[in-house]
């Protein structure tokens, strides 16, 4: 007698099938798009860990008040060597003139420290907001994305994240849209990502999605958008903490085939209450989803008064390897 699939069942293997038969769409247009395949990879599943410098908020944030607290682009460039961290995705936020893109001056000194370093630049990313009704606004995301693009290409970063919902101090993206209906939404944001895809490929940068706990929640919600756009260098950057679902690792086996960028979290949520990542578990998942690069650490400090990212991330970094050995 055969047995129903269970949730986690199913979804584990829709992760290895054409997206058109796994994830329904509401409305006839959303429907008739193309199947989302799996981006094609060769030789299999390789792992290898990276920093998000993210993960150095505080610290960054402290620094820009005044350069001489807290950490700047070139310490964490440090702290990755010394922990022989092979990439760090350097968030657009923590440049000195952000949102302005940095000068050539400054992207050969960086350029230089890395490399003396052996430390690869593979990413950086911006605040947007595509869920806004106010075309405006949501075409100024769609120009300051491609200002970062080609400061990316500069940087030889070849991924840029940027989100799909709404920044500070909305929380909401119903709010932001004005209660637009959510296909809608999704069609007016995908035709804004497919405009930065498109501008990236004429700079090899590839555009990363971020599911946030805003309009993407769950691996579905991920793919949906992302197949909508449809465009090969559009594809998920997934954040480990920020599926809001009962059980987040499906969702992240969901998505790792059209993954092209990560975030590693400490905790499967954004708060102390949230279940630690198990992260064997996690690493396991990745590699069967066929994933090959770099896996970046994003550790946050959740609000605790004694956080410290070097000891975060090392913790982070210890659980990963130890994860990636096991695949072994």
């Amino acid at each position: 007698m055969k047995h129903p699939l269970t949730r986690r069942q199913f979804l584990a293997t829709a992760a290895s099938l054409p997206i058109a038969a796994s994830v329904p769409f509401s409305t006839a247009s959303a429907a008739s798009a193309p199947a989302l395949e799996p981006i094609k990879r060769t030789g299999g599943p390789y792992l290898k860990p990276a920093l998000n410098i993210y993960s150095f908020l505080e610290a960054l944030n402290e620094n820009k008040k005044d350069t001489a607290k807290g950490i700047d682009l070139f310490g964490v460039c440090d702290f990755c060597a010394r922990l022989n961290i092979e990439a760090m995705d350097v968030t657009g936020y923590f440049f000195p003139e952000y949102p302005k893109v940095p000068t050539d001056a400054f992207v050969s000194r960086l350029k230089r420290y890395a490399h003396a370093r052996g430390v690869v630049i593979n990413g950086t990313g911006i605040r947007n907001d595509f869920s806004v009704a106010d075309k405006a606004v949501r075409a100024a995301g769609v120009q300051l994305t491609k200002d970062w693009i080609e400061a990316a290409a500069r940087l030889g970063a070849t991924v840029i994240r940027v989100f799909a919902g709404p920044q500070s101090p909305i929380k909401d993206w119903r709010v932001a849209a004005g209660g637009t209906k959510r296909d809608d939404v999704e069609k007016w944001m995908a035709d804004d990502l497919r405009a930065c895809a498109d501008y990236g490929e004429k700079f090899g940068v590839i555009v990363g999605v971020q599911n946030h706990g805003d309009f993407i929640n769950t691996g579905a919600e991920h793919v949906s958008l992302l197949r909508r756009v449809g465009h090969p260098c559009c594809g998920a950057l997934v954040d480990t903490g920020k599926f809001i679902t009962a059980d987040p690792y499906a969702d992240i086996a969901l998505i790792t085939p059209h993954a092209v960028g990560w975030q590693i979290k400490e905790t499967m949520g954004s708060d102390l209450k949230s279940p630690r990542a198990d992260f064997k578990r996690l690493m396991k998942i990745i590699a069967a989803g066929g994933y090959r690069g770099f896996v970046p650490i994003e550790t946050l400090s959740m609000g605790r008064k004694d956080y410290n990212p070097a000891a975060e991330v090392e913790m982070v970094l210890k659980g990963m390897r130890e994860g990636i050995a096991a695949l072994a």
